[in-house]
């Protein structure tokens, strides 16, 4: 069986791959036309987040039976098109959690303290130290939108700078929130009111979209923080330069746009606005596991036809 690494796999899941046994080609940089034209004759397709996986290409892989994608979400996979040609789609949901809550905690510190802007102020040759007065983050509380495994790893080191944690996520399990010392609140709202931080972990879908608008941000305490290292367009950019213009938010932290890379994105040149080009998992242990687990899941599912 043939495989089509089309993206950037980390090598050492494609040595996992040759060593199972497949043949295995790279080709990293095609166009969404080139891709159509390459992958008919495999039997697998492995991507991270660039490479668009649409209908054109699940219908041109005749011999197509699994779909790998080295990160945690499959919406750049035409999942419905794969269902109906009976191709499987398999992911890494665990790959990443580590390094995308110690990104965001990253940005939640670098908000906090103006790190980022005091950083460019050095670099400029100046000392603007009266400038860059933060805020600590002890006794201040996190309210996280989605208690999965990357919210639960963030109010793990959360709770380790004496901040109180609350979360927002009707598919929680209380006794486990509890254990961790976190308080699940009824409602979006109890969170948007309550909390000094805000910090989003939820996958983007047509009710998440724009879940940080500019009636929420109005609710906020004054002073917030807000952070998104999920999905970009969760959080409405416009809405995020309007509360950092008026002074309602203290800083955003954000690592992921819609679409990227961003295009005409308001927040760029805003000096409270702290953004990173969606590093969420990009960090060598993240991208070793990513690799090995998603040629793992591929093997699993091609060895169902062997």
């Amino acid at each position: 069986m043939k495989i089509l690494v089309a993206d950037k796999v980390n090598q050492a899941g494609i040595d996992y791959l040759v060593d199972a046994g497949y043949e295995v080609d790279v080709k990293i940089g095609l166009s969404p036309e080139e891709l159509v034209a390459e992958v008919p004759g495999y039997d697998a397709l492995a991507v991270r987040s660039a490479v668009q996986v649409t209908r054109e290409v699940i219908e041109a892989g005749t011999e197509l039976k699994v779909v790998g994608r080295a990160g945690v979400g499959t919406d750049n996979i035409d999942k419905e098109a794969a269902a109906q040609h009976d191709v499987a789609v398999v992911n890494t949901p665990a790959a990443n959690v580590v390094s995308a809550a110690e990104q965001t905690f990253a940005l939640m510190l670098a908000c906090a303290r103006n790190t980022a802007q005091a950083n460019a102020s050095m670099h400029a040759g100046r000392w603007d130290r009266a400038q860059f007065t933060g805020l600590e983050l002890s006794g201040r509380t996190l309210g996280i939108i989605g208690l999965g495994r990357i919210g639960a790893l963030l109010a793990d080191r959360a709770k380790a700078f004496d901040m109180t944690v609350i979360a927002y996520d009707p598919n929680a399990c209380p006794e486990r929130a509890a254990q961790q010392g976190v308080e699940l609140v009824s409602d979006l709202e109890e969170l948007i009111r309550s909390a000094n931080v805000i910090s989003v972990h939820l996958p983007k879908t047509p009710e998440t979209t724009n879940m940080i608008c500019a009636e929420r941000i109005e609710q906020m305490k004054d002073d917030v923080i807000i952070l998104n290292v999920a999905r970009g367009g969760i959080c409405a950019e416009a809405a995020l330069l309007a509360g950092l213009e008026s002074g309602k938010i203290w800083s955003v932290g954000i690592d992921v746009f819609d679409p990227e890379p961003p295009v005409d994105c308001p927040l760029v040149g805003n000096d409270r606005a702290v953004l990173t080009p969606h590093l969420g998992a990009s960090t060598k242990e993240a991208q070793i596991r990513a690799g090995v687990q998603v040629a793992e899941a591929i093997v699993d599912e091609l060895r169902k036809f062997s």
